[in-house]
């Protein structure tokens, strides 16, 4: 199965997130994107860190996700990758001209898995439109990508205030 994480900064997504993960399974793995390139994000990266429940396995991979998953599929039941907006702006900024093959394979991936993946990512679409445009370019792709991975996922949820809203069809 897959389930989607969707929301702010400081939403309770991860959190919320880690704890479906570790309910799905006794040997969880824990995929985090996020890139140490200056003190204040290896400061954020040191206190996810200190917080992961110690039954978790770690990887950092900025880029390689879809190899990540596939890699550790059959070895984990459940795979929790936190967060997409973080590794699509990875993307963006070092391998721009490649992202639409990127979030391909990502997406094919994924309904490839044969474990349980959980998705969490930033809802950055909610706000003004960026005048800059590569910002505009990123919160374009966040949104496609948001879409895409809704579309499949068995369940999506909105985070706010540390409170989980479920995702489903309108009537």
């Amino acid at each position: 199965m897959i389930y989607f994480y969707l929301g702010g900064a400081r939403s309770g997504k991860s959190r919320l997130a880690e704890q479906q993960t570790l309910s799905l399974s006794a040997r969880p793995f824990y995929i985090a994107t996020a890139q140490p390139l200056d003190e204040e994000m290896q400061a954020r990266i040191a206190m996810h860190q200190a917080q992961r429940d110690p039954r978790f396995q770690s990887l950092e991979a900025p880029l390689e996700l879809s190899e990540a998953i596939q890699a550790r599929q059959n070895q984990h039941q459940a795979i929790l990758v936190d967060c997409l907006t973080l590794w699509l702006s990875n993307q963006l900024f070092q391998n721009f001209d490649q992202w639409p093959d990127v979030r391909r394979r990502f997406l094919d991936q994924l309904k490839q898995t044969r474990c349980d993946v959980v998705l969490v990512s930033n809802e950055v679409g909610q706000g003004i439109v960026p005048m800059g445009k590569e910002t505009r370019r990123f919160v374009d792709e966040a949104g496609w990508l948001h879409q895409d991975i809704a579309a499949m996922a068995d369940q999506s949820f909105f985070i706010i205030a540390g409170k989980k809203i479920t995702l489903g069809e309108l009537p």
